[in-house]
């Protein structure tokens, strides 16, 4: 069984949403998941074969810069080859911090599933099973 980790940052609880409705959408799929906010997660990115990456646009729509981000940087040139998801909430802008994080994923020659997922806002009934429903595709990938 692959091993998925979900790891997210989240401010106002709008990526967290998402994060646990796409980590249960992995476990109706059958994966074997750990869902953890960015700051809690301890373990190695090489021990899982699938990570979901979630964080919500910040500023002028980038990823989150004291936690998020260094993290990130720290991490991604552990990527190649890895099966990634990206995600994130947002309440402005047109989603340029998605396509400019997908950018990244994609020069570190990783497999990217599908592209960026974003909501604005607080995921409803309707998003929370879009989100479900991007953990099933993501753990069929």
């Amino acid at each position: 069984m692959e091993k998925i980790a979900v790891i997210y940052w989240s401010g106002t609880g709008n990526t967290e949403a998402m994060a646990n409705a796409i980590g249960e959408g992995l476990k109706e799929a059958g994966a074997d998941v750990t869902v953890t906010d960015v700051s809690s997660f301890s373990g190695n990115i090489k021990d899982y074969d699938k990570i979901a990456f979630g964080c919500s646009a910040m500023g002028d729509e980038v990823l989150e810069e004291t936690e998020f981000e260094p993290f990130f940087m720290s991490i991604e040139n552990n990527l190649s080859g890895k099966k990634i998801a990206i995600f994130g909430s947002y309440g402005w802008g047109d989603g340029q911090w998605i396509r400019d994080w997908e950018e990244r994923v994609n020069d570190k020659n990783a497999n990217l599933y599908d592209t960026g997922f974003m909501i604005n806002g607080m995921p409803d009934d309707s998003g929370i099973e879009e989100c479900k429903s991007f953990g099933r595709g993501f753990a069929s990938f």
